[in-house]
C-alpha cells in the first residue's frame, strides 16, 4: 500500500474515533475510500473517472487528451455500438446511439421490442474521447462494456416491467428504451442524499452536484480531479446496497476485454487511457488491474438480431431518462461553454460538424507522479468564485425581455430585483457567486404571478435563456437506407423535411400526375408513423376512392426517431408495411377483425391483390376458430365494405370472400343461442351477428348454406335480458314467426304495466339495435316511442327520460341518426299540419272498393255450373251462400266494337272448325 495517503488515512481514523458512535465501522469506510483512491492511482493502466454529462469531466478530458495524446482509448460503452460512432460526424448533437431488436430469441416475448440508447452531448467526456480518437490518425477507440444483448441478460425482469413512459413529447424522444450512461454519480442511499440536500441548502441532487463538485473541480488540476472523483465514487459504492453484483460483473467484463486487447495488439499500457465512471474506477473485484490473472468467462449473446442506428435526443429527454432535474443538462452545457472560455481549452470536435470558435489550448507539460492532493483539497476551504456582475446583469435583462415577449408584465425594476435577489439567495446558501439555480429561483420569485399568461412559465424561460432544450438531429448520411429512400422519394414536394417545424404541403394530383407516388408514400407514412408526423388536412383514401387534391401537414423531421426505427425493419416502406400486416394476422392474439383490417390496408396502401388474398384466407381461419362474438360489429362493418368494393371491380368477388361468408354463416348460427343467453355478451354483438346472417344470407344460400340452420338457432334462443328479448322478437318477425300485430300487442301490454315501464328503455335498445338486421322494423320503433311519450304520465315519464337517453347514447348511438330520419318521414313536416295529423298506426285501413263482378262470362258461368266449391268456402268464412241472378252476359260496348270491325271475327270463325 502506498504511503502517499498515509497522513490522510491517519486523520480520517482519528476523526472517526472522536465523532462516530461506531468508530470501527466508520473508520473502515473512510480508510477504505482512501485505499480505493490509492489503488486506482497506482494502476499501470491510467484510469480516467468521469460523471455522465459533467462539464468538469469534459473539461478535464479535453485537457488530458491534449497533454498525453494516448494511442488507445478504452471507453465504458457497449462494445457492439462501436460501428455507429463513425456516423456521429453527420449529426447535430445531442443524439443517442441506439440498438434495437423487434423480434426476440432468448428473451421473454412480452419484452419485445428491445431498445437501448446511449445519449451523447457535446459537453460530455465521452464525446471528447470519441472525437479525439476518430479524427486523430493512429488512435484506436475500443468499447469495453458488455454488449446490448448482455444489458437485457443481466437486467431483472422487474426493472423492465416497472419502467414508466415519459410524460412529455420532447422527453419521449428516447421512447421506452433502456438508457446507458457513463458514470452514474448518485448516492443511491436515501438518507445520505437527503442529508446532503438539507445541509447544502439546495432542492435537488443536480444542484448539489453542481455546487460542491462541478464548480470546485472545473478549475482543479488533473491529479486533484482524479483523486476527488475516485473518492466520491468509492463513497457511493460503499454505501450502495442494490445492483452491486451487476456492476461488479460489468467491471469484470471490462477488465477482461482490456487485457484481451492489450495481449492481441501489443499496445503499451503507458500509451492507453481507460475512461469509465468514477463508481467503476473504485472497483474492488479480483479482475481489477492488468496484473490480475483472475479468470472471468464472458457468456455468449442470445440469438436475437440487433439493429443499430442513431436517433435524435434532447436535453429534456436525457433528464427524463436518467432522473435529472429539469434544466440541469442545459445548465451543464452553459457551464461547459463558460469553462472553455475561462480555461482557454480547445475542445475536440468531429470533422463535419459545425465548428465553434474558441481559443487554442495551452498545452502544459505532463505532471509528475501523483501525490496526495486529497488532503489539501479536503482541508482547505473552497475557493469562492468572485461575482461576475456582467454575466448576472445580462441574465437579468434578458430574462425580463424574454418574459415580456411571453406575456408577462415585467419591467426594468424586475430586472434589478432579480439581480439583487440572486445575490441574496447565493449569500443565504453560502455562495459568493450566484449559480444558474439561484438566478432561476430569483426570476421565479420576482416575475411569476398567480397564473401563466402563455404556455411557458418562468422556469421554462430560464432554461431557454441558459441554453434551451437543445434537440439533436441525425444527418442524412447517418440515416438508415429506408429513411434516406423516404426523403429521396418525397423530394418532388420541394420541402426540407429535415426541419422540426410543421410544413404545409398541397398536392394537385389532377394537374400534376407526377406527384401521385408522393401521395401514395404519404399515406403509407400516415399508416406507419405517429399521427402528428403526417396529418392529412384535405383528402381521404378509402376503397374505391381517390382524391384529386390533397393537403398535408408534415412534421417528419420532428419525429425522426420514429422514421429511424422503421428503418430497422426493412429497406422500403412497402416492405415494412407488408411485414407488419403479416405479423398482425399471424399473431397468437389475432382476430378475424384484425385480418380484415389487414386486407383493407393491403388494398389501400399496397394495391396487392395477392397479399389481400393471403390475408383474407387467414381471416377465414381466424373466424372459424373464434369462440367469442365481441368483434362481430367490426367484422360485419369490414366485410360489408370489402364485398361492396370487390363487386365494383372487374375481377368480382375473390374466392376467400365466399369462404368467409359461408364460414361466418355457419359459425354465427352455431353461436347464436349461446350469445343470446350469455350475460357477458352485449346486445350490440348479437345484433351484428344477426346483421351478418340476414345481410349475407342470399350469398350464403347461393354458396350452399341451409336456411333451416338459422331458424333452428333462433328457436333455440331463450334470452333473459330485456334488450336481447326485444332483439329476439325482431328476429322472429324477420323470419315470419311473429307478426307485427303481435309485436304491437306485446309493447302495448308493457307500457300498460307499471312494473315493466322502468325496464322499457332496455327493450327499446334491443329494437333500435335490430334496425340493422331488420330495417323494415323502423316504422314500428317510431310508433313504440311515440306511444311511450303519449301514454306515460309525467310521474313515470320524467324519471324515465334520463335513463332512456343514457341507454340509447351508450348502446345505440350510431343508429340514432337512422331512427331520426325515419321519424322525419313519419311525422308531418309543417307545424300547421300537426293538429290534423293522424298517426298511421291509429288510422284505420282505407276502404277497398268492391270489385265489379261481371254478370256473365266464362268464369261466372263455370262457377254457377259448379257451385259446391264456392258454397264450402263461404260457409268456412261465415257468409251465406247466395248466388245473384244471372243477367245478360253480353257486353254492349264489346258487341258494338265487333260489329264495326267484323273482319277479325270473320277470319277467326273461318279458322275454327264447327261441328
Amino acid at each position: 500500500m502506498s504511503e502517499d495517503f498515509g497522513a490522510l488515512r491517519d486523520q480520517l481514523t482519528t476523526a472517526a474515533a472522536q465523532f462516530a458512535g461506531d468508530a470501527d465501522a466508520v473508520a473502515g469506510i473512510l480508510t477504505g475510500i482512501v485505499d480505493d483512491v490509492d489503488r486506482a492511482l497506482r494502476e499501470e493502466l491510467e484510469i480516467f473517472p468521469v460523471c455522465h454529462h459533467s462539464p468538469a469531466s469534459a473539461l478535464a478530458m479535453a485537457r488530458r487528451l491534449h497533454e498525453k495524446r494516448p494511442s488507445v482509448l478504452y471507453l465504458e460503452l457497449c462494445e457492439d455500438l462501436r460501428p455507429m460512432l463513425e456516423e456521429l460526424r453527420n449529426c447535430k448533437l445531442p443524439v443517442a446511439v441506439q440498438a434495437w431488436a423487434g423480434a426476440v430469441d432468448g428473451f421473454p416475448k412480452e419484452w419485445a421490442p428491445l431498445s437501448v440508447v446511449a445519449p451523447i452531448t457535446e459537453a460530455s467526456a465521452e464525446y471528447q474521447a470519441i472525437a479525439y480518437a476518430l479524427d486523430t490518425p493512429g488512435v484506436e477507440l475500443v468499447l469495453v462494456d458488455r454488449s446490448t444483448d448482455h444489458v437485457f441478460q443481466w437486467t431483472p425482469a422487474e426493472a423492465l416491467e416497472s419502467a414508466e413512459a415519459p410524460d412529455s413529447a420532447e422527453a419521449g424522444l428516447h421512447g421506452d428504451a433502456v438508457g446507458i450512461e457513463i458514470g452514474d454519480m448518485r448516492p443511491h442511499f436515501a438518507e445520505l442524499e437527503q442529508y446532503l440536500l438539507h445541509h447544502g441548502k439546495v432542492r435537488h441532487w443536480s444542484e448539489w452536484w453542481d455546487q460542491y463538485v462541478e464548480q470546485p473541480l472545473g478549475t482543479a488540476d488533473y491529479d486533484t480531479y482524479r483523486q476527488v472523483m475516485v473518492l466520491i465514487g468509492s463513497l457511493f459504492r460503499r454505501l450502495r446496497r442494490t445492483d452491486l453484483d451487476r456492476d461488479e460483473d460489468r467491471e469484470r467484463y471490462m477488465w477482461t476485454r482490456m487485457r484481451e486487447h492489450l495481449a492481441a495488439s501489443g499496445a503499451d499500457p503507458a500509451d492507453c487511457l481507460y475512461i469509465c465512471g468514477a463508481f467503476h474506477a473504485a472497483s474492488r473485484v479480483e479482475q481489477f488491474g492488468l496484473a490480475s490473472d483472475a479468470p472471468y468467462e464472458i457468456t455468449a449473446r442470445s440469438a436475437t438480431e440487433w439493429q443499430y442506428g442513431l436517433i435524435p435526443s434532447s436535453h429534456s429527454a436525457i433528464e427524463a431518462q436518467f432522473g435529472l432535474a429539469s434544466g440541469s443538462v442545459s445548465i451543464a452545457a452553459a457551464t461547459w461553454s463558460k469553462g472553455l472560455r475561462r480555461n482557454g481549452i480547445k475542445p475536440f470536435q468531429l470533422n463535419g460538424q459545425p465548428a465553434k470558435a474558441s481559443r487554442r489550448a495551452k498545452v502544459k507539460p505532463l505532471p509528475a507522479a501523483a501525490a496526495d492532493k486529497l488532503s489539501e483539497f479536503l482541508s482547505s476551504p473552497p475557493q469562492l468564485d468572485t461575482l461576475d456582475e456582467a454575466e448576472l446583469l445580462e441574465w437579468s435583462v434578458d430574462i425580463v425581455r424574454l418574459a415580456r415577449r411571453n406575456g408577462y408584465l415585467a419591467s426594468t425594476a424586475d430586472a434589478i430585483a432579480i439581480y439583487e435577489t440572486s445575490i441574496l439567495l447565493a449569500g443565504m446558501r453560502n455562495r459568493a457567486r450566484p449559480t444558474p439555480y439561484d438566478f432561476q429561483d430569483a426570476a421565479i420569485t420576482c416575475i411569476e404571478k398567480d397564473s401563466t399568461p402563455g404556455r411557458r412559465d418562468v422556469r421554462r424561460l430560464c432554461e431557454i435563456l441558459l441554453g434551451g432544450d437543445r434537440i439533436g438531429q441525425v444527418g442524412y448520411a447517418a440515416l438508415p437506407p429506408l429513411a434516406q429512400d423516404v426523403l429521396d422519394r418525397l423530394e418532388p414536394l420541394g420541402l426540407d423535411l429535415t426541419k422540426r417545424t410543421v410544413q404545409r404541403c398541397l398536392l394537385d394530383l389532377k394537374a400534376d400526375a407526377h406527384l401521385q407516388p408522393c401521395s401514395d408514400l404519404l399515406w403509407i407514412l400516415r399508416r406507419l408513423m405517429p399521427s402528428e408526423a403526417v396529418r392529412p388536412i384535405m383528402g381521404a383514401r378509402a376503397l374505391g376512392e381517390r382524391s384529386i387534391q390533397e393537403s398535408w401537414d408534415l412534421a417528419i423531421g420532428k419525429h425522426q426517431r420514429a422514421l429511424v426505427q422503421i428503418g430497422y425493419e426493412g429497406v422500403t416502406l412497402e416492405q415494412v408495411l407488408e411485414q407488419r400486416l403479416r405479423r398482425a394476422v399471424n399473431d397468437p392474439d389475432a382476430t378475424a377483425a384484425v385480418a380484415l383490417e389487414a386486407v383493407e390496408d393491403a388494398l389501400l396502401y399496397l394495391g396487392s391483390s395477392r397479399l389481400a388474398d393471403e390475408l383474407g384466407s387467414r381471416a377465414v381461419e381466424l373466424l372459424a376458430a373464434e369462440r367469442s362474438v365481441d368483434d362481430a360489429p367490426e367484422v360485419l362493418r369490414r366485410i360489408r365494405l370489402l364485398l361492396n368494393y370487390f363487386r365494383s371491380t372487374d375481377a368480382g368477388l375473390p374466392e376467400w370472400c365466399g369462404k368467409f361468408v359461408t364460414a361466418g354463416y355457419a359459425h354465427y348460427c352455431t353461436l347464436l343461442p349461446t350469445a343470446f343467453a350469455d350475460e357477458d355478451t352485449g346486445v350490440r354483438p348479437v345484433a351484428a351477428m344477426l346483421g351478418f346472417l340476414f345481410g349475407m344470407e342470399n350469398l350464403a344460400l347461393s354458396l350452399g348454406c341451409d336456411h333451416n340452420q338459422l331458424e333452428l338457432a333462433v328457436l333455440q334462443s331463450h334470452p333473459e335480458a330485456p334488450a336481447k328479448v326485444a332483439l329476439l322478437w325482431a328476429t322472429r318477425y324477420q323470419l315470419g314467426l311473429l307478426t307485427l300485430a303481435d309485436l304491437r300487442t306485446r309493447c302495448d301490454d308493457m307500457l300498460a304495466n307499471p312494473l315493466v315501464v322502468p325496464a322499457f328503455p332496455q327493450y327499446l335498445t334491443g329494437f333500435i339495435q335490430a334496425m340493422d338486421p331488420v330495417p323494415t322494423l323502423k316504422p314500428f320503433i317510431v310508433e313504440v316511442l311515440s306511444k311511450a311519450f303519449g301514454r306515460l304520465p309525467d310521474a313515470a315519464l320524467l324519471p324515465w327520460l334520463p335513463k332512456l337517453i343514457a341507454t340509447l347514447k351508450g348502446q345505440a348511438g350510431e343508429l340514432i341518426p337512422s331512427l331520426t330520419r325515419e321519424a322525419g318521414r313519419t311525422f308531418p313536416a309543417a307545424l300547421s299540419a300537426i293538429d290534423s295529423w293522424v298517426p298511421p298506426w291509429v288510422a284505420g285501413p282505407k276502404p277497398v272498393a268492391a270489385a265489379l263482378v261481371a254478370d256473365g262470362g266464362p268464369a261466372a258461368d263455370l262457377l254457377r255450373a259448379n257451385p259446391a266449391t264456392c258454397d264450402a268456402l263461404a260457409e268456412l268464412l261465415g257468409h251465406p251462400a247466395e248466388w245473384p241472378t244471372a243477367g245478360p252476359a253480353t257486353d254492349k260496348a264489346l258487341a258494338a266494337l265487333l260489329d264495326r270491325h267484323p273482319t277479325t271475327s270473320t277470319a277467326l270463325a273461318a279458322l275454327i272448325p264447327t261441328s
